[in-house]
């Protein structure tokens, strides 16, 4: 059903059939990054400079903590001193994987995919060595001491996530990065090693009733929920990978969007939240729970139209605040956060695919051009954890290789996927959601479209179609 504010335009202008992307099978409406290539303005600009920012950094140092972690000879001491995050160690190594693959994708740059491919080679010789052990077969983390941890758990004492630094987060880094290897780098034996790491966790929680995941839960574990939904998908619909993907799911925030509980999240950690209910969106999508996709409404609602400024980002100091609270991003010098923008335009495009509403495209926008775009430094490339909005302040971006923050593995991810909610796609409808210069090649259509626009500098874009032959589709361009 199409909602909310997008012109139809019926053009009789190929239709052919093209290879499937893995993209395509993960995602269903949009195109993969290759077939949209940016063409010159603010976004490929930012787009390039994130390739040579991303090949500053050592995959050895990435990958350090790992190797360590599954007994074997690091190549390269992992990064120490002031901003490494010592104890998180290989969250960023998981995102960076994520961010070579889409990098690839978007550029065609063979230099990130030779990077990429190294890091699946060298992780998988850690899920080997890992694998030597029967109750960590399939298992890859960086977490310094995880073993022991996971151990714990298994005996049902869930208690000891406390006494780590959120090490579902952590782990879901890797999670995420082996699937996108595979999604957006097209490595299969990331595709494997995904699975293998899916199964490893399920057997570590099997044990775990439904207290104890929910007390396990109040620890923030980004988005677990949300790979096991993808790893359901992916298999072919493997039904454990759903059970678990529910079971991972925190209740207490689950039932409370479901009942529009509007108070719930009032001084909670926002990017604690985001990623959980990107998994709710997932379940639902891929489950058609209900239940699941009325507590993503819902989230998404009250964070958008209740806790966001006027650029799309939310929280202040990393906390939702009350309403009444908003003298708070005034007078404090950290303001809202670039993770959780990153997972909220993420949770976005997971509610466009459900049901296409421009009020989504609506926010993307906003949240894109004003938050996302403006996170990178213009120069050197570096990103920024909090936007304040404290008069006459100012904004700390990373040094590259050396900040491990956790708005550096998003920022990684950020500008390498502007090509991804331009055009969407579902069944012969085209949408046209933002306005950025672009060329998108529909090769199942064999139709492609030019995009030429100074949005937002000036108020009008044109779009060329052509065609070898005539063929009849929908063109679905959003009204601003």
């Amino acid at each position: 059903m199409l909602r909310g504010k997008f012109s139809r335009l019926f053009l009789g202008l190929l239709f052919s059939t093209a290879c499937i992307h893995a993209q395509d099978k993960a995602y269903s409406n949009e195109f993969p990054l290759g077939d949209v290539k940016l063409l010159d303005g603010p976004f490929k600009k930012a787009m390039d400079l994130n390739t040579s920012v991303l090949l500053k950094y050592s995959v050895d140092k990435l990958l350090s903590s790992y190797l360590k972690e599954a007994g074997l000879t690091p190549k390269a001491a992992d990064y120490s001193g002031g901003g490494a995050w010592e104890g998180l160690n290989g969250h960023v190594g998981g995102h960076y994987l994520s961010a070579l693959a889409m990098q690839y994708a978007a550029t065609g740059n063979t230099q990130c995919k030779e990077r990429m491919d190294y890091m699946v080679s060298e992780l998988k010789r850690c899920q080997d060595a890992n694998g030597k052990d029967p109750d960590f077969v399939g298992y890859i983390s960086g977490i310094p001491n995880g073993k022991a941890l996971f151990r714990e758990i298994k005996k049902g004492n869930t208690g000891a996530v406390w006494n780590y630094w959120v090490p579902w987060y952590n782990i879901h880094k890797t999670y995420a990065g082996l699937r996108d290897a595979w999604v957006y780098g097209g490595n299969e034996d990331a595709k494997l090693m995904f699975l293998n790491l899916c199964d490893w966790g399920i057997k570590i929680c099997s044990g775990l009733n439904d207290s104890q995941m929910e007390s396990m839960l109040g620890n923030e574990y980004g988005g677990i929920n949300e790979v096991y939904a993808d790893a359901y998908q992916m298999s072919n619909r493997t039904a454990s990978y759903m059970n678990f993907a529910k079971k991972f799911s925190h209740k207490w925030l689950l039932n409370g969007m479901a009942a529009s509980n509007n108070t719930l999240l009032d001084e909670k950690h926002a990017n604690t939240q985001v990623p959980k209910v990107i998994g709710f969106q997932r379940i639902a999508e891929e489950s058609m729970d209900n239940t699941y996709y009325k507590a993503t409404e819902f989230f998404w609602t009250d964070v958008t139209t209740k806790r966001s400024i006027a650029i799309g980002g939310n929280s202040e100091d990393e906390i939702f605040r009350k309403a009444s609270q908003w003298m708070e991003y005034i007078n404090d010098r950290n303001g809202v956060e670039t993770c959780n923008t990153n997972n909220m335009l993420k949770l976005t495009e997971g509610l466009f695919r459900m049901k296409p509403d421009a009020k989504y495209s609506d926010f993307y926008e906003r949240a894109l051009f004003n938050h996302i775009l403006s996170s990178q430094h213009p120069a050197h490339g570096g990103y920024v954890y909090f936007t304040p909005t404290r008069p006459r302040h100012y904004r700390v971006y990373s040094a590259p290789d050396r900040q491990m923050w956790c708005c550096v593995g998003t920022g990684m991810e950020n500008h390498n996927k502007y090509g991804q909610f331009i055009y969407t796609h579902h069944s012969d409808s085209l949408f046209v959601n933002l306005f950025i210069a672009s060329e998108l090649d529909w090769k199942d259509n064999g139709i492609k479209i030019k995009q030429e626009t100074q949005f937002p500098d000036e108020e009008q874009t044109v779009l060329t179609v052509s065609a070898p032959t005539p063929t009849r589709f929908k063109l679905l361009i959003r009204h601003p």
